[in-house]
């Protein structure tokens, strides 16, 4: 338990760095060295951009509304669909996941029609009851043999 909540505390600190901390201090180190190496020292775009701050202001009017299109078309139409897949495909908790609905799906169905037939008071049949025992033996065995890997 101890390591677990070592490890834990380990991601959620690069995660808290990567989402926030890093991502903050390089736009600041970005807009900061592209006016002051770029713009200050070519007489055209010192023009268009008399001080730092109307640098800033221009780059988040334009920079804010672009990214998060370019944000909104990677998760809509760009690779996000691909990312999913090989991540879904590389973890075996959500492989897991992905098997048990699989598994679970037709066992949910066959509960419903008999839970419906009993609920209307009517017997089940020699056959619905060998479905049930079929259905029993497959999840036994489904059971017995999942893993993560």
């Amino acid at each position: 338990m101890k390591g677990r909540i070592v490890y834990r505390s380990w991601y959620y600190f690069r995660t808290g760095w990567a989402t926030y901390f890093a991502f903050i201090l390089a736009a600041i180190n970005t807009l900061t060295v592209t006016y002051y190496l770029a713009i200050e020292n070519l007489p055209m775009l010192k023009e268009i951009f008399p001080s730092f701050l109307s640098y800033l202001l221009t780059a988040v009017v334009i920079g804010v509304p672009l990214l998060t299109m370019l944000g909104y078309y990677h998760f809509k139409k760009g690779t996000f669909k691909a990312e999913a897949d090989i991540v879904t495909e590389q973890n075996p908790h959500f492989n897991r996941l992905l098997r048990n609905t699989e598994a679970f799906i037709p066992v949910y169905l066959e509960m419903i029609e008999l839970l419906v037939k009993l609920s209307k008071n009517e017997k089940l049949s020699d056959d619905e009851i060998k479905r049930i025992e079929t259905v029993k033996v497959r999840l036994k065995s489904y059971s017995d043999k999942k893993t993560l890997s």
